[in-house]
């Protein structure tokens, strides 16, 4: 027999889970409680099964509870969950998000339950396209061991890579996909602006930066960082950098700031490339 789930808050991320483990037969997706009536049967369509319930107090017991909540609502629906009742001893509750830890569901740990954090790196804007293109989609779990070991191998069966990262530092985790898709997005605009104040077009300037970024990224997945580094810091130029840092300064002083400290951090990862001195 297949373990039951219950979801609260089946959103986007919600639906794809669930209707990926209705599908493999991982889970038999139970009851569902999204904030309308109109929503929660819209998940139930998606997914394939599963019924609408009128509220948390109104669900089932289940052996497993996705709370798909919006981030800020996550504590408060688990506190909810708690006090309907419904969690029988062992049962699992976890949530997806990649900024909270699973000891923001400390009241379900409290009422018996083993608690954990699956968060899929991954885009869920189009839910049907996000649940047929789901296999091998890395995903950072924390949380108790019973809860981490069930849904380990629940998001396993539907192509899932799961990695294990420390709670304690789950907001450092989520700001590293920050740096890597948002603050990449706003050094290419910076680098944008120093074109366009040289006097290139914006779309010639994107032209010319297409093969660089590309080339640059093509070769941080295939060499690694430090291996992949070029440019006047990683050839000891420190000439040329300093003339830069000046001449950014004097346009913007603070983007001037920015190219400093990103040239103290360039610094380290070119020490890194050259690796220790060899004594002579």
């Amino acid at each position: 027999m297949r373990p039951t789930l219950n979801i609260i808050g089946c959103g986007k991320v919600g639906k794809v889970l669930a209707r990926l483990w209705a599908a493999a037969g991982v889970f038999d997706v139970q009851d569902i409680v999204n904030r309308s009536a109109g929503s929660t049967r819209a998940a139930v369509d998606f997914i394939g099964s599963g019924r609408p319930a009128a509220g948390i107090a109104a669900m089932r017991p289940a052996a497993v509870w996705l709370i798909g909540t919006p981030d800020d609502q996550i504590g408060r629906a688990c506190d909810a969950l708690a006090a309907a009742g419904v969690l029988v001893p062992g049962a699992v509750v976890f949530h997806c998000s990649g900024a909270l830890p699973s000891t923001v569901l400390h009241s379900a740990a409290e009422a018996g339950a083993a608690v954990a954090s699956v968060h899929p790196i991954r885009s869920f804007a189009s839910p049907a396209q996000s649940a047929d293109g789901f296999a091998g989609t890395w995903c950072g779990i924390e949380g108790q061991p019973a809860a981490v070991a069930q849904l380990s191998s629940a998001f396993a069966a539907i192509g899932a890579r799961v990695v294990p990262i420390d709670a304690e530092f789950k907001t450092l985790y989520h700001s590293a996909a920050v740096f890597a898709s948002n603050y990449l997005v706003t050094l290419l605009d910076v680098a944008m602006q120093a074109y366009e104040k040289s006097g290139v077009p914006r779309d010639t300037a994107l032209q010319l930066m297409e093969p660089l970024v590309r080339g640059a990224v093509d070769n941080v997945f295939r060499l690694g960082t430090a291996d992949a580094l070029t440019g006047p810091i990683a050839r000891g130029d420190t000439a040329t950098v300093l003339r830069q840092y000046r001449a950014v300064s004097a346009w913007d002083r603070r983007i001037g700031a920015l190219y400093k400290q990103l040239g103290k951090l360039t610094a380290a990862i070119a020490a890194r490339k050259k690796g220790p001195a060899r004594p002579g």
